[in-house]
């Protein structure tokens, strides 16, 4: 299983970002993909995930309402459009995938190699 991220970069407050995360070689494995962020020096944040085969989704309280999760079932690509950025929205977005959202991150899952937000 790969997980490709894209879509990061530098943005003015009150602007927006989609990141992707196309995922290849999709199994049982790969159920439910997310993301996650991480500021220099604060703990790894879950911010949103979506189950593959029934699009449930769920979406952390402190990005509800600017944060979109969603999948492209014929692009195995899912898609996390931010908007409304704000400085601390700043951080290195990972995209995950695993059998279940409870393994998001852990060993039982997989993880990309990131994509940097900076919002200024």
């Amino acid at each position: 299983v790969q997980l490709v991220e894209s879509g990061g970069g530098s943005v003015q407050a009150g602007g927006s970002l989609r990141l992707s995360c196309e995922v290849s070689g999709i199994t049982e494995g790969t159920n439910c993909i997310g993301w996650f962020r991480q500021a220099p020096g604060k703990e790894r944040e879950g911010v949103a995930n979506i189950y593959t085969g029934n699009g449930a989704t769920h979406v952390s309280a402190s990005v509800k309402g600017r944060f979109t999760i969603s999948y492209d079932n014929a692009k195995n690509t899912v898609y996390l459009q931010m908007n409304d950025l704000k400085p601390e929205d700043t951080a290195m977005y990972y995209c995950a995938a695993a059998a279940d959202a409870r393994w998001l991150g852990t060993q039982l899952g997989f993880l990309g190699q990131g994509t940097q937000v900076t919002v200024s």
